[in-house]
């Protein structure tokens, strides 16, 4: 088995710090120049977190759970790891790139794997007009909000709005709102991958809209954003073999 360079990174949260120093007392810490692998120690946001960091090191990260849920994650374990990573199962996932103005005309650019979501600033709903591809779509959707999600984050934050699970091979996207006023139960959409959503802030001085990608970039008072798959951007997730992220994404609609 050919022996690999191991760079391990880790959350602050405290089991993480613990896992950190074992692991790198039992196999080493690689320089990130030279490594084969990133282990990343912690939760699924920590897992974002690293992810996005690695992306100009072009190397696969391999999570391991010391967090809560930990869906892009492994199960932690110090024996066999070597083996464990010689064995994975690789996942790749394009990111989102949002491009948010807001009402001063500043624009904002960022990189999302999960999702771009849109949410109410205030105490008053939002009114969104939505275009695909450049046609109007909605001329105006009343919500809490709205969000566009990869198929990698669509047991995110699109889950918990009731957004559907996408298969980690399929070319779609999902557009689902957050409690939708008007249209009355609109239940989202299922867009292409290769489909440019943007999204037009109604009233934004009485009806203030915040734009946020991944929880990582956000931005406050947003005139309009525009939301699209990001194909030369390439990320890439290893998973114990049997226990990857389509067999989840499977798993999850049946539980």
């Amino acid at each position: 088995m050919k022996r690999q360079r191991i760079r391990f990174t880790a959350s602050r949260a405290p089991a993480a710090v613990a896992a950190f120093e074992e692991l790198t007392k039992a196999y080493g810490q690689a320089d990130p120049r030279s490594a084969d692998v990133i282990v990343a120690l912690g939760g699924d946001g920590f897992m974002l977190q690293t992810l996005h960091a690695a992306h100009g090191l072009r190397l696969p990260v391999y999570g391991m759970n010391c967090g809560t849920i930990g869906f892009l994650m492994n199960t932690y374990a110090v024996e066999d790891l070597p083996a464990r990573l010689e064995a994975a199962e690789e996942t790749s996932t394009n990111p989102l790139s949002m491009e948010a103005e807001n009402t001063r005309g500043k624009v904002t650019r960022a990189l999302a794997i999960n999702e771009v979501s849109l949410l109410r600033q205030g105490p008053q709903a939002a009114k969104l007009r939505v275009l695909i591809d450049g046609r109007e779509r909605l001329e105006e959707l009343v919500c809490d909000g709205a969000l566009v999600a990869t198929p990698a984050g669509s047991t995110a934050y699109n889950y918990s709005a009731h957004g559907p699970i996408l298969p980690i091979g399929s070319d779609v996207l999902a557009l689902t709102a957050m409690a939708a006023f008007r249209p009355r139960r609109w239940r989202g959409a299922l867009l292409p991958r290769s489909a440019v959503v943007r999204f037009e802030v109604i009233e934004p001085g009485k009806r203030p809209v915040m734009a946020d990608a991944d929880s990582r970039s956000s931005v406050r008072d947003v005139a309009s954003v525009e939301v699209k798959s990001d194909t030369s951007v390439t990320h890439r997730l290893l998973f114990d073999r049997g226990h990857g992220l389509e067999e989840r994404l499977i798993g999850e609609q049946f539980v």
